[in-house]
Formats: C-alpha cells, structure tokens, sequence
C-alpha cells in the first residue's frame, strides 16, 4: 500500500517519482481510505501481510493507523512499514510496540556511502543510524531488516558492506542493484548495461561470505536471494517470492494499491507506469481488479510452454516476469533465453550448482546453514560411477 508519494528525500535512484513534502493531493483521500478498508473487510484470508510503501509513509502514521486497526480480525497479520527512518518521533515507537509491525528501510554502507547516494549530508545519515539504534536496542535486530541498493558502475568493497550490515544487527542482505524499472532508468542509463560486471561483484561477495562466516561461526550471514534459490532447489513448493513462481498469476494473492487508489499487480508495474513506459493498471481499490487488463497479463505469467524455458534444466525453480521484460525491452517476446530475468536466474542457479557441489569445508559449512540443516556440513554428494 502506497498511502502517500510524498517523501523527504531525493534519492538519484528512486525507482518512482517522489512528490514535494508539502503537496498534500499525492496522499490517499478519505474517500481512497475508505474504499481500502472495504477491500480489507471484504477479504476471506485468514493471514495478511502489508507493506507501506512510498513516498515516506511515516508521513501519514494516521492512514497507516487506520489500515492496521481494521487488520484486527486476521488470524496471522503483518506489517511493514518502508521507512528511511530519518524521523523517529513517539507516535511511530507506539505502533512499533505492536509486535506485528516491522521497518524495512535502507542502508547502502558506510556511512559515506549512505550519505552520498541517499541522504546528501552526513548529518541526515547519523539521524538515520541513531534512530536504527534505537529501534534496535529497544525492540531487538529484528524489528528491522535492511538492503541496498548499489550502483553497479561503482560497487563497494564487499567487507565494508558486510561489516555495515551486522554494526546495525543485520545477518541478511538482499544485494539489488539500480532498478531499471523506475525513473533511475534516467539517471542511471547503465543500470541495464553491465551486467557480467554486477555479476562479477556478486560472485565476490558470496565468496567473502562463505569465507567469513567459516572464520567466525559465531554469525551466519546471507545473501537472501541466493538463499531463496536454494529453498527452490532443495525445498519443493517454496514461492513465497514472486519472481520465483510458476505460473505466477497477478492479482491472486497480492496486489499494490497507489496513493490514488489505482491498483497494479506489482511495485514494479507501477513505476513503470509512474515513469510513462506503459500502463499496468489492473484496477482499482473502488472498483476492483477482476479486470480485462489482469486477465491479459495472466495469460502469460508462466514460462510453461517457452521454447527456452521447456529445454532448461532449471524451468521448475525459476519464474517468468513480464513487468521486466517491458521494462527493458518494451515487449514481452523477446526469446528468453536473451533476457535478462534469464540471464539473471541462470546465473544464479549455476552459482548454487557450483556450491552445491564444491567439496571446500567452507563452502559446505555455509550451504548447510542456509538450508537449514542442523549439522555443520552439507552432507557430501554421492559419486555416480
């Protein structure tokens, strides 16, 4: 739920355009409120997550009070508020001490870092690391998760990153680059251009991983999304994440709702509609979303039936994502295996192979915690004469 555009910062590489502190028509109106909670009432689940999204949603706590007060009558129930934390007043520790209600937000490194890509001044990033602080040492490490997100034409020193990542408690990263899907497509042209580079990065900071965590096994640290493609692998029927589905119909069990009420079948399809590529609207939170425009893009969230995909090895660990492929190509028939969800994902699983079968005692020691094993090695592969 995206309950205001408005932010008070200006990153380089917001993947949606943001909106002036001060211009309150980006914001849900109480008509827009009200048809969101009808929406809520009328669900059958018995389990909800939600995540607010921006824009800043610490900026309107009241609309975000509103939706987790009408949560109440869902079994299982979690919240999420995407926050870059540069204000923590007592109004947002009140809904924090509900156990239910998390913060994501973001942390890109070292301090420098943070402050040249995010915060612009060194002072708005000590804000932001006092006021992670202290969530933490109030409510504990995981009240907060945290990513990044790395310009690719200038990475970071891995151990600079990792040893930001556990100053703040943090045992998991999700390495993202710049998303090409939003208006970073603009300043940051390269984000789709480059990628053996990205992937020579991304090698490097599993390999120091894996060797850290062998040193110190006091701390189990992870990439979450190579730990994501292990559970495909190892454990059937796990798609919690959505890249990671086949098929992975739209509108079925999530949806974003804009700050104007209109509904898209992901994040990512609204900022491509926010940065004028293509509309992805499927509905709205009034009228709904069993539409003709849901329908369309259902008839080809699989990759059941690609020539590609039929002849890989992978096909039934991997997903199909058709916001990308308009993102980058400006059309979904571009042959699979030449994009780079493909690409992206047959990295990835040749990465795991590798790693599966590596005899290295530290590599083995690593994937057993990833995959939740209760011994201390990956039990050896068995020789196939």
């Amino acid at each position: 739920m995206v309950p205001t555009l408005r932010c008070n910062l200006s990153c380089s590489y917001c993947q949606v355009s943001r909106a002036p502190v001060d211009q309150l028509r980006f914001d849900w109106s109480e008509e827009t409120l009200g048809h969101v909670l009808n929406r809520l009432a009328s669900l059958s689940t018995s389990s909800i997550k939600i995540e607010f999204q921006g824009g800043e949603p610490t900026l309107r706590l009241d609309l975000v009070e509103a939706v987790i007060a009408a949560c109440d009558r869902f079994e299982e129930r979690q919240f999420v508020i995407c926050t870059n934390l540069s204000k923590l007043d007592e109004r947002l520790m009140a809904l924090l001490d509900n156990p239910d209600v998390y913060i994501s937000t973001s942390l890109d490194g070292l301090a420098a870092t943070h402050t040249a890509q995010r915060t612009g001044s060194a002072e708005r990033t000590g804000e932001f690391l006092a006021n992670a602080r202290a969530i933490i040492a109030e409510y504990g490490a995981d009240k907060i998760s945290a990513l990044p997100t790395i310009d690719q034409a200038r990475p970071p020193d891995p151990d600079e990153l990792i040893d930001a990542y556990l100053a703040l408690g943090q045992t998991s990263i999700f390495l993202r680059p710049i998303n090409y899907q939003g208006f970073a497509r603009k300043r940051h042209a390269a984000s789709n251009a480059d990628h053996d580079e990205w992937w020579s990065f991304y090698d490097r900071f599993i390999a120091r991983i894996i060797a850290r965590n062998f040193v110190d096994r006091s701390i189990v640290f992870e990439e979450s999304y190579l730990t994501l493609c292990l559970a495909r692998i190892f454990q059937a029927g796990h798609d919690r994440h959505v890249d990671l589905r086949n098929p992975n119909p739209v509108g079925a069990d999530y949806v974003l709702i804009d700050f104007d009420g209109t509904v898209y079948p992901t994040d990512e399809a609204r900022m491509l509609s926010r940065s004028g590529v293509v509309d992805l609207a499927i509905g709205t939170a009034a009228t709904g979303w069993d539409t003709p425009a849901r329908e369309l893009l259902d008839r080809y969230s699989t990759n059941i039936g690609d020539p590609a995909c039929d002849t890989c090895a992978y096909q039934p660990w991997c997903g199909r994502d058709l916001v990308d492929d308009l993102s980058r190509y400006g059309t979904i028939s571009k042959p699979r295996h030449e994009t780079f969800f493909c690409q992206k994902h047959l990295h990835m699983f040749d990465l795991a192979m590798r790693l599966i079968y590596d005899p290295d005692p530290a590599v083995r020691y690593s994937l057993a915690k990833w995959t939740g094993l209760a011994g201390e090695q990956l039990p050896a592969m068995a020789e196939v004469a």
